[in-house]
């Protein structure tokens, strides 16, 4: 489906993490392009491990982050696509056949027919339907096709992708939303977003996986001809690396988060035994108090837990059937990212070609924002601009009410489509 912008349309991406909430308010132009108008962020609290675990404290970190996006854009907003993450998410694939008539190729009502029935009645059980992605064609039981409009044959199938989320964390972040004045317009899990901004055309197509690691989640999305074919997350990222230098040095969290910036990297090297940091024990924070321990010691509590994250995504594409394919390349995003030879690890334990992934995909996008911790909301504001999903009509075991994300997005884009 294309769209045509009549005018200018704003539209707004929130991003709400377990160390930050980032809200980024931006124009699109008649031609697609996108254009930055105000961004906000500040460290969040209410939130750990994607969860929400205090209503008011999230409240107010979305707040504050909203307030200053608005204030920068010199604009009011009032719908935001948001994010979803958490160890929860999962995906399921649905499939579905059709009979074809094999004297007539397949058309545009035979596909928007085997996918009506592939997701018509689906049962969600207790969870929220984030995403229903179509993924592969195939005719007769054949090979995988990316489009199947003009082939011949009697029955054409599709696996359709679901991206679910249980019903109560849903419903923690759209309380949160709601409490900030605001609506969900649509939601992308973590790592899909990220992907969109991060992932070149050819990675996307030939295989590649998206390793979202964030404050307190750890968010991942396969890719392969040109759309998602797996969620999953893990309930580990860069807190829990800060939290374990803080009992290790037995230094707060504040000054442990500094020693992961200033000197933290994933791996030791001889240099590291020679050098010595300076640690304030914890309540202490005067320069009397200070202690001088070997940068090794530092790096020796930092290893272990990152190559425990890796191990873990190991088992999760492994699950999936993706460990052994060596072509499937890996690309490593969010705030966690940053730590100083975390490729390197990555590349040595999940045994793939691994690179580092920052947004890329928009044009004239402001320096601070070029940083992998703003890859989600980023890639959050191109998923509205490409917004193709199909929502069922009846979802199974869930209140009744309206699940067509097509009529939520282009409503909130003032019907300029």
């Amino acid at each position: 489906m294309t769209h045509s912008f009549n005018r200018l349309t704003t539209i707004a991406a929130l991003d709400i993490g377990s160390s930050k909430v980032c809200c980024i308010i931006a124009k699109i132009s008649r031609d697609k392009r996108i254009n930055v108008v105000g961004y906000g962020y500040n460290a969040s609290k209410g939130i750990k491990n994607g969860v929400i675990t205090d209503l008011n404290q999230a409240t107010l970190s979305v707040c504050n982050a909203v307030e200053t996006a608005e204030q920068m854009a010199n604009e009011r907003i009032d719908r935001v696509i948001v994010n979803i993450s958490g160890d929860k998410i999962k995906s399921v694939i649905k499939s579905a056949s059709i009979s074809l008539n094999k004297n007539h190729p397949v058309n545009e009502n035979d596909i928007n027919k085997v996918i009506s029935k592939g997701i018509n009645k689906i049962n969600v059980e207790g969870n929220e339907l984030i995403h229903c992605l179509p993924m592969s064609y195939r005719c007769d039981r054949g090979e995988e096709i990316k489009d199947p409009r003009n082939i011949f044959g009697e029955e054409l199938s599709v696996d359709i992708l679901l991206g679910l989320i249980p019903d109560n964390m849903f419903k923690n972040i759209g309380t949160v939303i709601e409490n900030a004045h605001l609506e969900i317009a649509e939601k992308a899990f973590t790592a899909y977003a990220s992907g969109l901004s991060c992932l070149v055309e050819d990675e996307m197509e030939l295989g590649a996986t998206v390793i979202d690691i964030g404050g307190g989640t750890t968010s991942i999305c396969s890719f392969k001809h040109g759309h998602p074919t797996y969620f999953s997350a893990l309930p580990v990222g860069g807190n829990n690396v800060t939290n374990d230098i803080a009992w290790g040095l037995t230094t707060s969290t504040t000054h442990a988060e500094r020693l992961k910036t200033l000197h933290g990297c994933a791996f030791l090297t001889s240099k590291d035994k020679e050098e010595t940091i300076n640690v304030y024990p914890v309540g202490e924070e005067d320069d009397s108090s200070i202690k001088q321990v070997p940068k090794a010691e530092l790096i020796s509590i930092i290893t272990p837990r990152i190559e425990e994250i890796f191990e873990l995504v190991n088992h999760k594409l492994e699950k999936h059937g993706l460990r052994g394919i060596s072509s499937h390349r890996i690309v490593l995003t969010g705030g966690g990212s940053c730590l100083s030879g975390i490729r390197d690890v990555a590349s040595m334990v999940l045994d793939k070609q691994v690179r580092l992934g920052r947004p890329r995909n928009m044009l004239n996008l402001p320096d601070n924002l070029c940083n992998p911790a703003f890859s989600t909301a980023v890639g959050l504001l191109l998923f509205a601009l490409n917004y193709t999903e199909k929502k069922p009509g009846k979802i199974i075991n869930k209140p009744t009410r309206s699940t067509t994300g097509l009529g939520h997005i282009f409503g909130w884009m003032k019907q300029n489509f």
